[in-house]
Parts: C-alpha cells; structure tokens; sequence
C-alpha cells in the first residue's frame, strides 16, 4: 500500500521544484525537436581533430563500411573514397548517408 502521507516544503523548495521540472520539460522538447543536426561529443572531437564527418558518425554507430553500403546502396568503396575526402559525393548520396546515420547533410559537408 502506497504511503498516502503529505510532505510540507517551504516556497522556496517549492519554487525550486517548479523551476527544475519546467528545466527538463524543456530539455526533453529540444531532444524531440532534433532534426537530426546535433551532433554527439565524440563525434564533434574526431572531426574538430581532422576526421571526416561520414566516418566520425559511422564509428560512433559502430557501422562498417560494409553495413553502410547495404544500408546506403552506395558501394564501400565510394563510401572510403568520400570519407578519405578523395571524392565529394552527390547530394543524393550524402542524403542517404546521412538518413543512415541519422545527420543532416549540413552536418556531414560542414567545415569543422
């Protein structure tokens, strides 16, 4: 049986309750808003040190390049050429690989 009982807080406990909830219903709306374009803390440091954004996000999924290319129907091949920045890929391609992967293609063509 659930304890019924009351608590008493003061105003300003109280306040501070208020205020604390009012915080994290706002942090669970930003998460629900994402598109897509936040970009999680390991993934930001490998690509401010020089990595390429496909593959940042595809090591921080745990994807192959392999599991990628089934996903993207792109080949691994031109997926290692566009992560190695020896081609830019289409914007067709970076579309499906960043639904893949869960980015924007802003994210995956930004300038670190």
């Amino acid at each position: 049986m659930a304890d019924t009982g009351t608590i008493t807080l003061s105003r300003a406990e109280y306040d501070a309750l208020i205020a604390r909830n009012e915080e994290l219903e706002d942090k669970l709306a930003a998460l629900d808003a994402d598109d897509g374009s936040r970009i999680p803390h390991d993934v930001a440091l490998a690509i401010m040190r020089g990595g390429n954004p496909v593959a940042a996000f595809r090591n921080h999924l745990g994807i192959t390049l392999r599991d990628l290319s089934k996903r993207t129907g792109v080949t691994a091949s031109y997926l290692s050429e566009i992560e190695r920045g020896l081609k830019p890929g289409s914007a067709a391609t970076l579309a499906r690989i960043a639904h893949e992967l869960g980015t924007t293609i802003d994210t995956l063509v930004a300038e670190p």
